[in-house]
């Protein structure tokens, strides 16, 4: 900020003039635990801004609370979210000491002094940025692709710290947190950076040889929540496309749809799908990716269904002028909804961590024809914690004897959730500890990769 006479202060930057006024209007944060008696209602005011939405929802996310119904109003300089949540159990908060901690961290988050950098303060297994390199990967899945993935990397002595996969429509998306075998640090020698880089993108592409590897861009992802930057991987390499081959049918297919509302020049997406965590994230993750600004909202879930109700503009001000702009948003939704529904058995692995673990493990799901769909890789300390959602190959139910084969060779204290063919009725099994998931065919494969 500079002083010039007359005129007052100007600002040398758009971050510099929000972090103004974000002191100037410091958050207003009301935690109610006494009107509901099985939810927690967490009422956040603060002054509005492009983003903001996505912003709350992801900080009560990566608190691990389940958002069951939500009121959003910005219309003007102010914003009021009113959210009422529950543990992940379903169960409202009740230890004051968490409670006020929630506020606190809240508040730290939506501060002049935090500028929304989610990935560096709490994206699963984060160390500072000399302790991992980051590799992105998108293109074609085809059963197996992880398995490759994580051997290539072993053999270039890299130790996978931690990892999310995502697949739909035949598409694959991964970030994944690397470092060096030897001194468990960033990677930082170029050759071996350009080896890595292209030993995964030969591998990527497969029998596509007309797409090759991207280098990403530190300073553009760098700052991006983990979740929403494979929510943008997956959109910009096409998964909202529609494929013709063979692709598992949706248990329940979202209903989306976009009206305009002519009288308050709003477009009104209406939202109706069956519930699930994280829902609300993905799908304003998707509306402020796509540019569209939220000013009043209703969120409700019941009954295992979930109902959303956004009023919207473009950042431009206006609303969705054409049929073209409608569907393109109801596919983009539509597909941000279906990306996190698991498919398969839900497989946990908790075991001490080691060199070259994601690499075994995920052999030994290929070994039994085994694919991932979607996972999360993390260490925390010396122990490894890691998810697999795991199908057949051929697209069949996963059945015992296979779970108890790969129990028998991980040599891991697995644990199952679902409910593997064959297998006795029990209403809900344990979790399972493990990470990985794997990918579908279809085409083009590319791959990023940068040092932090």
């Amino acid at each position: 900020m500079s002083i010039d006479e007359g005129y007052g202060p100007t600002w040398d930057s758009d971050d510099e003039y929000d972090n103004f006024i974000r002191k100037m209007n410091p958050p207003s944060i009301i935690i109610d635990n006494d009107s509901l008696a099985d939810a927690t209602i967490v009422k956040v005011g603060s002054a509005n801004e492009y983003g903001i939405l996505l912003e709350v929802i992801q900080v009560l996310m990566d608190l691990n609370l389940v958002i069951s119904k939500a009121y959003i109003t910005s219309d003007g300089g102010w914003f009021m979210d009113v959210f009422n949540v529950t543990d992940k159990e379903g169960m409202k908060l009740k230890d004051k000491a968490a409670i006020a901690e929630i506020e606190g961290y809240i508040r730290k988050s939506l501060g002049a002094d935090s500028r929304y950098m989610p990935a560096k303060r709490r994206s699963v297994g984060v160390a500072a940025s000399t302790d991992h390199n980051v590799i992105e990967l998108t293109g074609s899945d085809r059963p197996g692709l992880l398995s490759e993935v994580s051997a290539v990397l072993a053999s270039l002595k890299c130790n996978v710290v931690s990892a999310e996969i995502w697949t739909h429509n035949t598409r694959v998306a991964a970030v994944m947190r690397v470092s060096d075998e030897d001194t468990m640090l960033a990677v930082t020698d170029t050759v071996r950076l350009e080896m890595i880089k292209e030993r995964l993108s030969y591998l990527l592409r497969g029998n596509n040889l007309a797409r090759g590897a991207a280098m990403a861009d530190a300073s553009g992802t760098s700052a991006t929540h983990t979740e929403r930057r494979l929510h943008q991987m997956m959109l910009s390499d096409g998964d909202t496309e529609e494929f013709h081959g063979h692709v598992p049918a949706q248990p329940q297919k979202p209903n989306v749809t976009v009206r305009n509302w002519k009288d308050k020049d709003y477009s009104v997406v209406t939202i109706r799908c069956k519930d699930r965590p994280k829902l609300l994230f993905d799908t304003v993750c998707t509306l402020t990716d796509l540019r569209y600004v939220v000013y009043h909202a209703n969120i409700d879930a019941n009954n295992n269904q979930a109902y959303q109700e956004f009023y919207v503009r473009h950042v431009n001000g206006s609303p969705m002028n054409t049929e073209a702009e409608r569907l393109r948003v109801i596919q983009c939704l539509e597909s941000a909804i279906e990306r996190r529904v698991s498919e398969g058995v839900k497989l946990e692995l908790c075991s001490n961590d080691k060199v070259g673990l994601l690499s075994e493990v995920t052999r030994i799901f290929r070994e039994n024809s085994l694919t991932v769909t979607r996972a999360e890789v993390s260490t925390k300390g010396r122990t490894a914690v890691n998810t697999f959602y795991v199908r057949s190959s051929a697209g069949e139910a996963v059945d015992q004897k296979t779970i108890d084969s790969i129990r028998e060779a991980i040599g891991h204290n697995i644990q199952v959730k679902g409910h593997p063919e064959a297998a006795p009725q029990k209403k809900e099994s344990p979790t399972w500890f493990l990470f990985a998931n794997l990918f579908r065919p279809r085409s083009l494969p590319s791959l990023g990769l940068f040092v932090r």
